[in-house]
């Protein structure tokens, strides 16, 4: 079983469409792992039924016990992210501040505070429509702790995988080099880097390449919208060359691109133009560059 890790170092290269793409050109060989929680939007593409789901507990939350406080101050005095509201007498926690480092119930006299694991989001198992299976997520709003939603369903994708003795699950990770990034990478066998022929796409691609470079994995790159500017993409290809990063494919602009979306399909099942030739051929260069 192989892993192969989808991502970019900017949003809006067109990351989640090609990862889509290959899914569904994949189609029951390959477990699909939906590890944008931030964002997630597989769903809008792959049509999942949420068969399964279950909440997601991480960090910590303080809680008032209003019967058992007796406003003493000690809990806002030594909170450092101005969690502890007063109101009307009464003291309680806002949610949105609180850290969950539980320095206020150690220092509460009356034992009235009570930490209690945070609900930041819920992950799913779902049927999707290639006759395989996905596992996404949904972070909370303003929740942190998305890496450690990520390795969940990193996690369960790979049980799944092993369980039904796929041959790959394709991730679909987060932009940026932050940590739902370094957790989607962990473990990977080949990582497709998906970017644009722009100053900021290269300048990204060049940033997560570093981290790519420091877990020492193998990669390649998909330019998405090449034609567009043809001084940009050859300064991408030329970095490519000098990182010996597989070039899997320059993909043109299309705007079937964006009307096969709207429909809720990925290019490869909306048309059979050059466009999704040349994700076909991709599909198997990267399967190659697997063996």
């Amino acid at each position: 079983m192989k892993e192969i890790v989808v991502i970019s170092g900017k949003g809006g290269t067109g990351k989640t469409s090609v990862t889509a793409s290959l899914a569904v050109l994949g189609g029951k060989d390959v477990i699909v792992a939906d590890c944008d929680v931030d964002a997630a939007d597989m769903h809008l593409l792959m049509q999942p039924d949420f068969e399964k789901s279950e909440d997601f507990f991480s960090g910590e939350l303080a809680y008032i016990h209003q019967d058992e406080c007796i406003q003493c101050g000690k809990c806002d005095d030594v909170c450092r992210f101005n969690a502890v509201l007063i109101n009307d007498g009464k003291y309680t926690i806002d949610p949105l501040s609180c850290e969950g480092c539980g320095y206020c119930a150690r220092v509460c006299p009356t034992k009235a505070i009570e930490n209690k694991d945070l609900n930041v989001g819920k992950w799913y198992v779902s049927n999707i429509k290639t006759g395989s299976i996905m596992v996404h997520a949904k972070l909370g709003i303003g929740a942190d702790n998305s890496g450690k939603l990520v390795a969940k369903v990193k996690n369960e994708a790979k049980e799944l995988a092993k369980e039904q003795n796929k041959d790959y699950i394709i991730i679909d990770g987060s932009p940026g080099v932050g940590c739902p990034v370094v957790s989607s990478l962990s473990g990977a066998h080949f990582v497709v880097l998906v970017t644009e022929p722009t100053v900021s796409g290269l300048h990204d691609l060049k940033r997560v390449y570093e981290l790519v470079k420091k877990f020492n994995l193998k990669a390649g790159c998909i330019i998405n919208k090449a034609d567009l500017n043809s001084q940009k993409a050859s300064e991408i290809n030329e970095f490519l060359k000098e990182e010996n990063i597989v070039h899997i494919a320059n993909l043109p602009y299309d705007e079937s691109f964006t009307k096969a979306m709207t429909l809720g399909q990925t290019i490869v099942e909306y048309s059979d133009n050059n466009l999704a030739k040349l994700l076909t051929e991709s599909w198997v260069k990267i399967k190659q560059s697997l063996i």
